[in-house]
């Protein structure tokens, strides 16, 4: 059979970790938190998206046994989309709010 090249989304660990840390971080410490999150979503992104790609190539080929396949991977490279812009979207929504107070 030949080998799949579907792979797995990434859960997004330092998501998780963020409510379970009981300390607070400022500074380079806080600013690299975000970083890592944008940049784990970032990532997942381009790797769904190459996986998409694969998929696609094969199903045009005809190298693929089972079409669903494709489906699944554009759906989850659209899901991955959508949690970076959300991510980006609510960081832009908290940064106009702390503007907003500081005013």
């Amino acid at each position: 059979m030949e080998q799949m090249f579907i792979r797995p989304i990434i859960p997004m660990e330092s998501i998780g970790n963020i409510g379970s840390e009981k300390k607070v971080t400022t500074g380079q410490d806080g600013s690299s938190v975000f970083r890592d999150i944008f940049k784990e979503a970032i990532q997942n992104v381009k790797t769904t998206d190459e996986d998409l790609t694969v998929q696609e190539y094969l199903l045009s080929t005809g190298q693929i046994d089972d079409a669903h396949t494709v489906p699944a991977a554009a759906a989850k490279a659209q899901l991955s989309v959508e949690l970076l812009t959300s991510l980006r979207n609510k960081a832009l929504e908290s940064y106009n709010e702390i503007i907003r107070i500081g005013v």
